[in-house]
């Protein structure tokens, strides 16, 4: 909660963490699992409690989430390091990328959970969507060591990163479920 109140002083706290892969355990892997657990009961709550039919499109649906926002994590972590490399002459370092990731997509993961349990809030949702601008703008010279002039473009790739892989891949997909039912 803390990086969607005050992501500044959060960044901090994360940058004195001495595991970069405790992000996983921590915090990314267990809001997937609510996310998912979101759109499956959003789903039963949607299409009903009878029949086998219900049960599957809530599970699909959730399966859909599940993959698409830990695929879209480690993609987008790749992605941002190999930017990082390529674009801003940055050292790699594919742990500590992971972690900044990992918190900064509290926001898609706080929606998703929301408009998993309910749907008519996803318009206001895509518009909530681009906080995660300011919690990387925050996150990246604190955690990434970004410089102050390269601030605001590594930022507007990271955020843009951040909310694309998760959603490419959930489209894909559910467009591939979609086909091969």
């Amino acid at each position: 909660m803390k990086l969607i109140s005050s992501p500044a002083k959060a960044w901090e706290e994360i940058s004195m963490e001495e595991d970069r892969r405790k992000v996983f355990m921590a915090f990314v892997y267990p809001m997937i699992g609510l996310c998912g657990l979101s759109v499956f009961i959003g789903s039963l709550l949607t299409n009903g409690w009878g029949g086998p039919q219900s049960f599957q499109i809530a599970m699909t649906n959730c399966c859909a989430v599940a993959v698409a926002l830990f695929g879209g994590y480690f993609l987008a972590a790749y992605a941002i390091n190999e930017m990082g490399v390529r674009m801003f002459g940055m050292p790699a370092n594919a742990p500590l990328t992971q972690q900044f990731a990992g918190y900064a997509l509290v926001v898609p993961f706080l929606l998703q959970i929301v408009t998993g349990l309910l749907p008519d809030f996803r318009i206001i949702a895509w518009l909530f969507q681009f906080y995660i601008v300011y919690v990387v703008w925050e996150g990246a010279p604190i955690l990434m060591q970004v410089e102050e002039k390269v601030r605001l473009k590594y930022t507007l790739f990271s955020s843009v990163l951040l909310i694309l892989c998760p959603t490419v891949i959930q489209i894909v997909f559910s467009k591939l479920i979609a086909i091969l039912n």
